[in-house]
């Protein structure tokens, strides 16, 4: 009988120190985009239904998610967002994007080398064929123009929703980051940490460029929307990561999240 004892009482110890371990292991790094195809996610562009890829905007080729034009005519607002299949809370987020090309006929003048990731975003199947953009915020990346001229990337933007920044709510549609401008088409790592609705941080080529919290919903810029989604005031904890398709080609690689929220 004491043997059974003991070894009910090791087999017991062996189990707990396991459990201890699992719970501290360090969350590991999961690719988003496998580099082959873009079936773990879904688009939404504005003036279609959700699941249409419209004129194959967002392409895998090369290991690459590339956002292209070359099946358009006019552009005619048709903003789209690719977005992953899951919703996310706590996490960190790094990737790669390069401009490429030239922005398409019919494009706003300030989508010139502009594009980002959407993040808390409402689910796309929400979202009226005729909504613009979706409620949530923006991770801005914006190139450099070679004139000279200073233009940060890593900034935020914010369709239908507001910021805590530096400690007071900020209602600006975009406020930009301390980054370097980065002209042509070379690579830019960006990495966003994201916890909640408590602490986001923009990081962009290792540098931290901005950080605030609270984000909310609230504020104009989103056109068409189901008033029933639009609840100013609501503080968002959670959402959809999306990359974003606003006129001017854009590649993105090394999509890679790490989910924070058992740490």
């Amino acid at each position: 009988m004491r043997v059974f004892k003991l070894t009910i009482l090791l087999l017991l110890a062996l189990t707990s120190f396991k459990t201890i371990k699992e719970a501290d292991r360090k969350p590991e790094w999961v690719k988003l985009f496998n580099g082959k195809d873009i079936r773990d996610w879904f688009v939404k562009i504005h003036h279609h239904e959700v699941g249409e890829n419209f004129g194959n905007t967002f392409r895998a080729e090369d290991g690459i998610i590339k956002v292209r034009y070359d099946q358009y005519g006019d552009f005619n607002d048709q903003f789209g967002h690719l977005y992953y299949k899951v919703p996310y809370a706590y996490y960190h987020l790094k990737l790669e994007y390069r401009f490429v090309g030239e922005l398409q006929k019919g494009a706003p003048e300030y989508t010139l080398r502009n594009s980002g990731v959407m993040f808390h975003s409402q689910d796309p199947r929400t979202m009226p064929k005729e909504q613009d953009w979706p409620i949530s915020v923006e991770f801005q990346f914006l190139g450099g123009l070679g004139d000279g001229k200073p233009r940060p990337t890593g900034n935020m933007c914010s369709p239908g929703t507001k910021i805590i920044y530096e400690g007071k709510l900020d209602e600006r549609h975009c406020i930009n980051s301390t980054s370097k401008t980065y002209d042509g088409d070379q690579w830019v790592k960006a990495e966003l940490i994201v916890l909640g609705d408590s602490l986001i941080t923009h990081i962009i080529n290792g540098d931290t460029v901005m950080k605030y919290s609270k984000p909310q919903i609230g504020g104009d810029v989103v056109n068409r929307y189901d008033p029933a989604i639009k609840q100013d005031g609501k503080l968002l904890k959670s959402g959809y990561i999306a990359l974003q398709s606003e006129g001017q080609p854009i590649d993105f690689r090394n999509i890679e999240l790490k989910d924070l929220s058992r740490k």
